[in-house]
């Protein structure tokens, strides 16, 4: 999950991801953390940040493998 990389690469701080988003910010602190969310989580945030889910779920590795 791309999601920090995103996120501090757009100047996001995870405030203003929570509001763009609606996620709450443990939530959100606990993906950065642990790498993975729901489904609907990632639709939400992909959203907010204006990316793919491709872009924000895989990392370059998995793309490399395809």
């Amino acid at each position: 999950m791309n999601l920090k990389s995103i996120r501090t690469g757009k100047g996001l701080s995870v405030p203003k991801l929570v509001e763009l988003s609606g996620i709450s910010r443990r939530t959100i602190q606990d993906i950065e953390k642990r790498g993975d969310c729901l489904v609907s989580n990632a639709i939400k945030l992909a959203d907010a940040l204006e990316v793919t889910l491709d872009e924000l779920c895989r990392t370059k590795d998995e793309k490399a493998g395809e």
